[in-house]
């Protein structure tokens, strides 16, 4: 048996805001960080999660991380994983005066994310696989019996989620072998951050190109004009035949993100993101319907299974991007996965800020392999920023995310890195 002696956790932020990586309309100058969590054994394996934030802030989620440590310390990996489900609510519930400070959304479901990420990646790391294998190995009926279906039951009862996953049962190896050998789909924020000046823009979108990219996202929502002039410049890099996303960054009321989208619908975005308020629900499914044929996605700040599901329920979006660090971990992420593939929307997980590619390109080969079984219409965020920092960093090639094969979640921060930017006594915050 593998105790968890004791859980530590970090500050730990990188000073993007120099450089305005990262700045969109709402967030103009964002410092990447990470709440960062380690679980130590008696076996001396250890387990490692993060949830992200854009600086400030990031001191709450390290405290509401000790807060939560007691939960863990003292277990052992195999009680764990032996009814993850089980475990999962118990984190998420059984301390109800910690709850009442969510509940399941903020702060503490952030720290929450932190710890059960982490305890998948010590799983697999145990198992000497990578999370998505290690989720594709599963029997449909061990991958149920890690799930909380608690308050989604309705539209998505345990039988149907079997249902779902032993329909795509026969097709896994196929689709693995696909991925190995092709990698999955991605597109590029780098080239479109609001803060980069035009030049900078035009010599990273043909850098994009010159690198396989095929599909491109522009932030928006300030300046109407100027996201007009930015969306021409990277059409006229990128051309017509390629595709092109904007993301407003919740800026917008309902009624002037249609009329906003509607002066920008001559770029031909495939979809505009985050268009008015994350918790508008019924707000998201009106601009769907008048915008017509520029597509609705949201789902980076979405708190928790259940907005999913009356997201779904309301056909709010087309493209559904949940976040890995958000969502309690990867248990309710996987919920989500299975009720998008049920109402037949993509999954196309956020993936900006440190580690979020790391973690998503596991939840999105999975997916692909177990749970929809098509790249139909998804496509993988890809930002490239900070991923120096891990042991075992992203690989993309040509536009495309290479499978993982390190064991774990491919979440380890390097040891120079963490004393590098461990806030606020680190070497790089000494000159800010």
């Amino acid at each position: 048996m593998t105790s968890i002696t004791h859980l530590t956790v970090e500050d730990i932020r990188f000073p993007t805001s120099r450089s305005l990586d990262g700045s969109d309309a709402m967030n103009a100058a964002p410092d990447y960080s990470a709440t960062y969590v380690t679980l130590h054994t008696d076996a001396g394996l250890k387990g490692n999660g993060l949830t992200f934030t854009i600086g400030r802030g990031n001191e709450l989620c390290v405290k509401a991380v000790e807060s939560l440590a007691y939960l863990v310390e003292g277990e052992t990996l195999e009680t764990i994983t032996a009814d993850m489900g089980s475990f999962w609510r118990r984190i998420t519930t059984s301390d109800s005066q910690l709850r009442w400070t969510g509940p399941e959304k903020g702060v503490i479901h952030l720290a929450t994310a932190a710890i059960v990420n982490a305890l998948w990646d010590l799983w697999a790391k145990s198992e000497g696989k990578p999370v998505w294998k290690l989720l594709v190995d599963m029997s449909p009926e061990q991958l149920v019996k890690s799930l909380d279906f608690r308050f989604v039951s309705d539209v998505l009862t345990p039988q149907e989620a079997l249902g779902l996953l032993k329909r795509q049962a026969a097709g896994r190896d196929a689709r693995e072998a696909e991925l190995r050998e092709h990698g999955y789909p991605g597109y590029t924020t780098s080239a479109g951050w609001l803060g980069y000046p035009d030049d900078k823009v035009r010599r990273l979108a043909r850098e994009a190109l010159a690198e396989g990219w095929t599909h491109f996202k522009q932030k928006v929502g300030g300046d109407l004009e100027e996201d007009r002039r930015r969306a021409q410049i990277l059409r006229e890099e990128i051309g017509w035949d390629r595709a092109l996303m904007m993301d407003a960054n919740q800026m917008w009321d309902v009624d002037e993100a249609i009329a906003n989208m509607r002066q920008l619908a001559e770029f031909d975005p495939l979809w505009i993101e985050e268009p008015t308020s994350p918790d508008d629900i019924l707000g998201h499914a009106e601009i769907r319907h008048r915008l017509g044929s520029i597509g609705v996605a949201t789902g980076e700040h979405c708190h928790n299974r259940v907005m999913f599901k009356q997201l779904l329920q309301a056909e709010a979006i087309d493209y559904c991007q949940l976040d890995a660090a958000r969502l309690g971990g990867l248990n309710e992420v996987i919920v989500v996965l299975l009720m998008a593939a049920k109402y037949g929307v993509p999954v196309c997980p956020h993936a900006g800020g440190v580690g979020l590619c790391e973690y998503v390109q596991h939840v999105s080969m999975f997916d692909y392999i177990a749970v929809s079984g098509s790249l139909e219409g998804r496509i993988l965020e890809y930002v490239d920023h900070l991923h120096e920092h891990f042991e075992h960093p992203v690989v993309i090639r040509k536009g495309h995310y290479q499978v993982p094969t390190a064991p774990g979640y491919s979440i380890t921060l390097k040891a120079d890195s963490l004393a590098e930017h461990t806030y606020p006594n680190g070497p790089a915050w000494q000159t800010h």
